[in-house]
């Protein structure tokens, strides 16, 4: 090839260079195959013309450096790593773990290829290195993208309160189409509340559904959560942002068109906006009322839902003053079957958006994250929890 480089312009480089180029194709075969996969996904799951095509633009440079010399020095018969697997290889739970495990793979590989290259050819080197640091960058941006999806789509989220069985309680709104869960502790230990969260995030991920921590960025960060939720006296959104990075998610709570204005000028993902009605859940606060989610609806420029003793009864309500996502607590927490309750105020949200002309919200399939549409409603019977919500 003419590179004064090459492993094989010496009679030492000639006895290496077999090896050396066994490692060069089977890395650049892992490489393209984990960004096919990657790039199936941004092209058939996420319709996300950017990202398809740079990954294809990334296989086409590998396949320019996957030279015919290469292929020819492959001993599949003896490779001793054939043979070799691993139990996690063979699991694969959602979409979310597809990509990860492919990720890993493609950085990987042209770490790699990027130190072999080095040998075979400095430009091949330079080049594996610099995708590598965009495949990182790409990594962080899906994540980014896929948690704002899933919060542009989301209608119904809930707000956690104590309970002996808060996991089954979760559990089912999950199984019920829940998009976004909050888990809300005032009381307890740090320790108890760590533990918590870890359940309560994995079990989310699981169901496809956002996670959120209340009040503590701290512990947002320790435990992985897709973000956190602000009261009017938490730290700054931007302290937040600075601490749990640009894709997290930061929502704030806000009870009146300055407080929402403020909200969207520091930065907010999305906003709380009540509460609706008078709850127990904020002693002492006067509602909001209908008027301010009208306000809501003609001035907020990012997702908001509106709370505060929303249930079953007065949805309708809500909805009628322009609400189109809605955040609850004792309304699940508190009821007989919380999968039907959930299934039933999803159905709700979705027929209010039919009927204003809008591209339903819907829920997401627990295993892959693509949208699906929202179970029927079930029987009257279901809306027999009469609790105000908080």
């Amino acid at each position: 090839m003419g590179h004064s480089n090459r492993a094989s312009d010496t009679w030492q480089g000639n006895l290496i260079q077999p090896s050396l180029y066994r490692i060069l194709d089977a890395n650049l075969d892992r490489t393209r195959e984990g960004l096919r996969i990657l790039e199936d996904w941004c092209r058939f799951g996420l319709n996300h013309p950017q990202f398809t095509e740079e990954f294809k633009n990334m296989r086409q440079a590998l396949a320019q450096w996957h030279r015919p010399e290469f292929r020819s020095a492959r001993n599949t018969p003896e490779d001793p790593g054939t043979g070799l697997t691993h139990p996690q290889e063979a699991i694969r739970n959602d979409i979310s773990s597809v990509l990860q495990a492919n990720f890993c793979r493609v950085q990987e590989a042209l770490r790699v290829l990027e130190e072999y290259g080095k040998v075979y050819d400095a430009a091949m080197g330079e080049g594996c290195k610099q995708m590598r640091y965009r495949i990182y960058t790409i990594e962080s941006e899906l994540v980014a993208h896929d948690r704002r999806q899933k919060l542009n789509n989301a209608t119904l989220y809930l707000v956690t309160s104590p309970a002996n069985n808060l996991f089954n309680v979760v559990e089912s709104a999950l199984e019920g189409g829940l998009q976004i869960l909050q888990y809300r502790d005032k009381e307890s230990e740090d320790t108890l509340r760590l533990q918590t969260g870890l359940k309560l995030k994995e079990l989310c991920h699981r169901y496809g559904a956002l996670f959120l921590m209340n009040d503590r960025v701290d512990l947002a960060l320790a435990v992985g959560a897709d973000g956190v939720h602000l009261g009017q006296q938490d730290v700054p959104i931007s302290l937040a942002r600075q601490i749990l990075g640009p894709n997290a998610i930061i929502g704030r709570s806000t009870t009146s068109p300055d407080e929402m204005a403020k909200a969207l000028e520091e930065g907010a993902d999305y906003i709380g906006v009540g509460p609706v009605y008078e709850t127990p859940t904020k002693p002492g606060k006067a509602a909001a009322g209908l008027e301010y989610v009208q306000y809501a609806a003609q001035h907020s420029s990012v997702p908001w839902f509106a709370i505060g003793s929303i249930n079953a009864d007065n949805l309708s309500d809500v909805m009628g003053a322009g609400a189109r996502r809605v955040a609850v607590v004792r309304s699940i927490m508190q009821a007989e079957q919380p999968t039907l309750i959930t299934q039933f105020m999803l159905a709700q949200l979705t027929r209010q958006a039919r009927n204003q002309g809008i591209t339903p919200m819907f829920a997401s399939d627990s295993t892959n994250g693509l949208p699906v549409a929202p179970p029927a409603p079930p029987a009257p019977a279901v809306s027999q929890n009469h609790h105000h919500e908080g």
